[in-house]
């Protein structure tokens, strides 16, 4: 599969962080870029067991429902104390209304009942392009690093204020926007999809 320049994608995320990130990420390639959600397409249920099945289904779920190329990413925190948690989960341990301070202060009263000392943890990010007709192609990254508490900073999203990627002292909610993608595992991702997609 290949995508050249002037190619339109929508990205299959009513998360306009991400969204942002993906935007961000595509414009030097010259790829216009539209959210699911401007486009008035309903999320689909996630309900596979890993990254890659859920990039698939809402990659799918867009680009068939807006007969273009879509892409998706599926994403999240693995905390190596909490055997991988919240992993697939990492939306939803923030609740309905996507209350991360929530999410963040629960992964902090984990460490704090059961006395974890292991700190590092993991972000994990799979894309997933899919072309009009349902096929689909899957790229992963990860970054790695450990977590810091209390959260710091409030550039990003979801949980940036408390990850801190190995060589780094400041969590990824202090960092400008522009070293983030550099190192992100969305970034990480998104080179693989570039060098194998992008013309």
């Amino acid at each position: 599969m290949k995508l050249p320049q002037g190619s339109s994608v929508v990205v299959a995320s009513h998360n306009q962080g991400k969204v942002r990130e993906i935007f961000d990420l595509l414009t030097p390639y010259g790829i216009a870029v539209k959210g699911a959600g401007e486009l008035g397409l309903e999320e689909p249920e996630e309900t596979g067991s890993t990254f890659a099945a859920n990039a698939i289904l809402k990659a799918r779920a867009a680009a068939v429902a807006a007969k273009a190329y879509a892409l998706a990413d599926d994403s999240g925190l693995e905390v190596t104390a909490l055997g991988g948690a919240p992993g697939i989960y990492s939306a939803r341990w923030a609740g309905g209304g996507r209350d991360f301070a929530f999410a963040m202060e629960k992964i902090r009263k984990q460490f704090e009942v059961f006395g974890h000392t292991d700190f590092s943890a993991r972000f994990v990010c799979v894309l997933a392009v899919c072309d009009p007709a349902g096929q689909a192609e899957v790229f992963e990254g990860d970054v790695r690093g450990h977590l810091e508490f209390p959260p710091r900073g409030s550039n990003g999203f979801g949980y940036d204020p408390i990850f801190v990627a190995n060589g780094m002292t400041r969590t990824f909610g202090e960092i400008d926007p522009a070293e983030k993608h550099a190192i992100s595992h969305r970034a990480d991702a998104f080179r693989k999809f570039a060098a194998a997609v992008l013309v």
